[in-house]
C-alpha cells in the first residue's frame, strides 16, 4: 500500500506518535521515508552497516542505529521497547523476522506491524504476537486488479480482511444528488466519512452535501458492500 498517496489519512494523523522501523531493504526504506516526510519521529534499525550508512546519508529517519534485533538486550538498550509502533520490515529472513517480532512483543511494544514474504510467514508472525501483518506483494497484486476492474476506486485501506476505507471518484449515478437523497447507509450499507476535492476534503459531510463530477468520496464499509457501488 502506498502511504504517501493515501491523501485523506493525512487529515487524521495522530499526534506525538513515534515509529521504529526494523529492516532497511526497499520496503523498510519506503516506510521510513514516508513517515519521516509526514513529520513523525522515526528510528531506523538494521544489522547491515552499509544500509545504516545509506539511510544516514539519505536522511530518511531522525535516528539510525546498527544492531542485531534478535538480541533482546540490544533492542532494550536502543530504546525500541519504548516506541508506540514498531514496523518489522525483515521480510526475506524468516528466522530473524520472527525472533525480532517475538522479542518486541515480549519487551512490551504496544503495536507491531510485520512484513511477511509468504502465507506461512503470515501465520508464524501472528502466532508470535504481530498485531498486523502486511504482505506487500499480495497487496500490490490485489490493488492492481482493483485498479483495472474498478477504476473509480482511487485508493483503499484495509481495516481487516473484510472491511475497508476507500477513496472513490463520485460515480455518474450519484452526480447531482445529495447524501440525504442517496441514503448510502440504507442502499449500500456504507458510511460516508468525507466528500470534496482530492486536496480539500470535508470530514463528516452534512446530509445536504451535493455530489458532483470531479469530487471524491471517502467511504467505510464491508468489502462486499463496497463492491456493489456503481462504476
Amino acid at each position: 500500500m502506498n502511504l504517501s498517496s493515501f491523501n485523506f489519512l493525512k487529515n487524521w494523523q495522530p499526534e506525538n506518535e513515534q515509529f521504529a522501523v526494523v529492516g532497511l531493504g526497499r520496503f523498510g526504506r519506503a516506510v521510513c521515508a514516508t513517515l519521516h516526510s509526514l513529520r513523525y519521529e522515526v528510528l531506523a534499525v538494521d544489522r547491515d552497516e552499509k544500509l545504516v550508512n545509506q539511510a544516514l546519508t539519505d536522511r530518511i529517519a531522525d535516528h539510525v542505529v546498527c544492531l542485531d534485533t534478535t538480541e533482546p538486550s540490544a533492542l532494550k538498550e536502543a530504546g525500541l521497547f519504548e516506541f508506540d509502533i514498531v514496523i518489522v520490515a525483515i521480510g526475506n529472513y524468516l528466522a530473524e523476522s520472527i525472533i525480532t517480532t517475538l522479542n518486541l512483543k515480549e519487551g512490551g511494544v504496544k503495536h507491531i506491524v510485520a512484513k511477511a514474504s509468504s502465507e506461512v510467514h503470515v501465520k508464524l508472525l501472528k502466532k508470535v504476537g504481530a498485531d498486523r501483518v502486511v504482505f506487500p506483494e499480495r497487496e500490490m497484486g490485489c490493488e492492481l486488479a482493483r485498479s483495472l476492474t474498478r477504476p473509480r476506486i482511487l485508493d483503499q485501506f484495509e481495516l481487516d480482511p473484510d472491511h475497508s476505507i476507500v477513496e472513490i471518484a463520485v460515480p455518474e449515478k450519484f452526480e447531482g444528488k445529495t447524501l440525504a437523497e442517496l441514503d448510502l447507509r440504507k442502499s449500500y450499507g456504507i458510511s460516508v466519512l468525507a466528500v470534496g476535492e482530492p486536496s480539500n476534503l470535508h470530514i463528516n459531510p452534512a446530509p445536504s452535501a451535493q455530489l458532483k463530477n470531479g469530487l471524491v468520496m471517502v467511504v467505510l464499509g464491508s468489502n462486499r458492500d463496497l463492491d456493489r457501488l456503481p462504476l
